[in-house]
């Protein structure tokens, strides 16, 4: 990855509408807790060496499938995520390219995307984003594949979703490459364990 881009990780940019507030209850994001420290174990989560973090998870809200639930921005190099590190994204609107969330943390800087995913596709409950250099390479342009113009964390690359569904085998295949932002690969599914299930189908291999 090269310096200009490992600067740009990370940052949000969309206009975010943050309510800090207690943290979320527990005992419904269990599952996404451990999925989340898991993919840190596997180096898939984590921090570059200029203190960048990458990566993040998301689940739907099981009391509004409106709303989901992700890891908070600049999160990456934080061994175990505890609930106080997680946001509700209550609302993202492309065309005016605003997340509005609450919790004691803003949410991720995928938010976008991560919405999109939700709108476009009902049956998706949970998505998992990593960044693993070998792993991008192998799969750039073999799975679907984002346009290497857009970048992260945009409405643009938000909208390449819906691309994708048309265009490529995206629903069948819950999983694809960030063209533009180097190292970026996402998985989803019905649920979390099929998100990690994909995941780990493709990087196991490489290991």
């Amino acid at each position: 990855m090269t310096q200009n881009s490992v600067r740009d990780e990370g940052a949000i940019k969309y206009q975010c509408h943050w309510r800090q507030t207690e943290p979320l209850p527990l005992d419904p994001y269990q599952a996404l807790l451990s999925y989340r420290d898991r993919t840190y174990i596997a180096g898939l989560i984590g921090v570059y060496p200029d203190g960048i973090g990458y990566g993040n998870i998301s689940c739907r809200c099981a009391d509004n499938p409106d709303h989901f639930v992700i890891s908070g921005t600049q999160t990456g190099h934080i061994p175990q995520l505890t609930i106080d590190y997680y946001a509700r994204v209550t609302a993202v609107d492309l065309p005016q390219n605003t997340v509005t969330c609450e919790g004691p943390v803003k949410a991720s800087s995928e938010s976008l995307t991560h919405g999109s995913i939700y709108q476009l596709m009902p049956a998706v409950q949970g998505i998992i984003h990593v960044h693993h250099k070998g792993l991008w390479q192998t799969l750039l342009n073999q799975v679907p594949t984002t346009l290497p113009t857009v970048p992260y964390g945009t409405p643009e690359m938000a909208m390449e979703m819906e691309r994708l569904t048309q265009e490529s085998s995206l629903l069948d295949d819950k999983i694809f490459v960030m063209a533009g932002h180097e190292d970026g690969v996402v998985t989803f599914g019905e649920s979390l364990e099929v998100a990690d299930k994909i995941l780990q189908r493709y990087y196991q291999p490489l290991l």
